[in-house]
């Protein structure tokens, strides 16, 4: 399926054969098509690493942080331009290991983005030491007797502050992650969309089978019952699928932000007194 997302086909992806990235671009390529969204709408933000590669494959705008600094990014274009779609993406060490303060605080603020985590449970692109994410005895070049913390879980952390939209998907089913990703991008406020995948090549624990046998998509879920989703998001094996939690009600950073409610206009719309702007910079002379 070509998409209005697509770049040149003599592109060099810079992803191992078979990583689970490449079925993520695919899939959210689709699902930005499918919902009508025009390219120049959509903002793409990462930080660093294999996973935050994936704007550099779509074509549509694009800004590229410091490692872990997405989310205030991310926050601040939607802030500026309520009107676009924009999406922070990285991997599980990005978002959850560097930037995990940023993590914390974007959720308490509610911002309306989409926040799609590739979480593969080891840093791929250092070449295989344990992320966050990493489970209890992985064996890596840096952690060789095995890990010994507890992995963090995203999810009930995500919950615990009360953050308006928690999912769970897994890359290689490309028909269900679309569907989560569509409501996630829907949703106004706050989306977190935690996405399992394989690393082909640095985690030889977690592949494609392992989640065959340790993943399992949740029955007869009531999404806004808070209390049975942090039960689910705390549950470890098997890893459960889809949309754990969602709050239609809670208010976006966007809209109780004071300087929204004196004057509706978006900041990328008012006019400015360059005279004024001018007078402040020399100031710091």
């Amino acid at each position: 399926m070509n998409t209005s997302f697509d770049v040149s086909d003599d592109i060099d992806i810079a992803w191992c054969p078979g990583c689970g990235n490449f079925s993520i671009l695919s899939t959210l390529k689709k699902t930005l098509a499918d919902l009508n969204i025009k390219s120049r709408q959509v903002v793409m933000v990462s930080g660093i690493g294999q996973a935050a590669k994936i704007p550099q494959y779509f074509k549509t705008n694009y800004f590229n942080g410091l490692h872990g600094r997405a989310l205030p990014a991310a926050t601040a274009i939607k802030a500026v331009n309520p009107s676009l779609t924009v999406i922070a993406e990285s991997g599980d060490g990005d978002m959850y290991g560097e930037g995990g303060n940023h993590f914390i605080h974007t959720i308490r603020r509610n911002p309306d983005i989409t926040n799609i985590v590739h979480n593969n449970m080891v840093y791929g692109l250092t070449k295989g030491q344990a992320s966050p994410t990493s489970q209890r005895g992985f064996n890596t070049p840096v952690q060789v007797d095995g890990v010994i913390l507890e992995p963090f879980n995203p999810l009930a952390v995500a919950l615990s502050l009360d953050a308006s939209f928690v999912a769970r998907a897994y890359a290689a089913d490309q028909k269900q992650t679309k569907t989560i990703l569509t409501k996630a991008i829907q949703h106004e406020g706050y989306s977190l969309v935690d996405i399992l995948q394989p690393c082909v090549s640095f985690n030889k624990v977690n592949t494609y089978e392992w989640y065959k046998k340790h993943t399992e998509y949740i029955k007869d879920h009531n999404v806004s019952d808070k209390q049975k989703a942090l039960h689910l998001a705390l549950q470890t094996d098997p890893l459960l699928l889809g949309i754990i939690y969602q709050n239609k009600e809670k208010q976006t950073f966007e809209t109780m932000h004071p300087i929204y409610e004196r004057e509706q206009t978006p900041l990328i719309k008012r006019s400015y007194n360059s005279e004024v702007v001018k007078q402040i910079i020399k100031s710091y002379h």
